[in-house]
């Protein structure tokens, strides 16, 4: 059962935090669509101006991507409590979100310094946008397994 609320925390969360990067593309004309950037650094069909793919298997593929990833970061969080590291509350989803932001952000940095062809993005705001797109990871994922799990303590605490 707990496999389940993995898969559903983890969906959630990757669902939040894509959501605010693509809100925050719109509102501020920058690039942080992570299923398009992803998508087209594992299809490598970086545009010959440096842009996105906007092909369908490029989204396809990133979207399966970065969701996997998520249930395997919701995966991880599970592991870390079921070991007795940290508390399903918002304390510790926020920590969990920052400490899974600055290993996402050191993992993309690399992603991009060995892609034979990276698309051209401005990629120190990416980075450090990616931290706060996680930290919302970590809250949800939390908040999901909290609801589903029901502990005996309230989750703001």
């Amino acid at each position: 059962m707990k496999f389940t609320y993995a898969i559903l925390a983890g969906l959630a969360a990757t669902a939040a935090m894509t959501a605010f990067l693509y809100l925050l593309s719109l509102a501020t004309h920058r690039v942080m669509k992570v299923i398009k950037i992803l998508g087209t650094m594992l299809t490598n069909r970086t545009q010959p101006d440096g842009g996105l793919s906007d092909a369908a298997s490029t989204k396809v593929v990133g979207t399966l991507a970065h969701y996997a990833v998520g249930i395997l970061f919701a995966l991880f969080y599970l592991a870390l409590w079921n070991s007795g590291v940290g508390l399903m509350n918002a304390s510790w989803g926020l920590l969990f979100g920052l400490a899974h932001g600055l290993t996402a952000m050191f993992i993309w940095y690399l992603f991009f310094l060995v892609h034979p062809r990276p698309p051209l993005i401005g990629l120190r705001t990416y980075l450090v946008t990616l931290i706060f797109a996680h930290i919302i990871f970590g809250l949800v994922a939390t908040y999901t397994f909290y609801l589903l799990m029901k502990p005996n303590y309230e989750f703001w605490s």
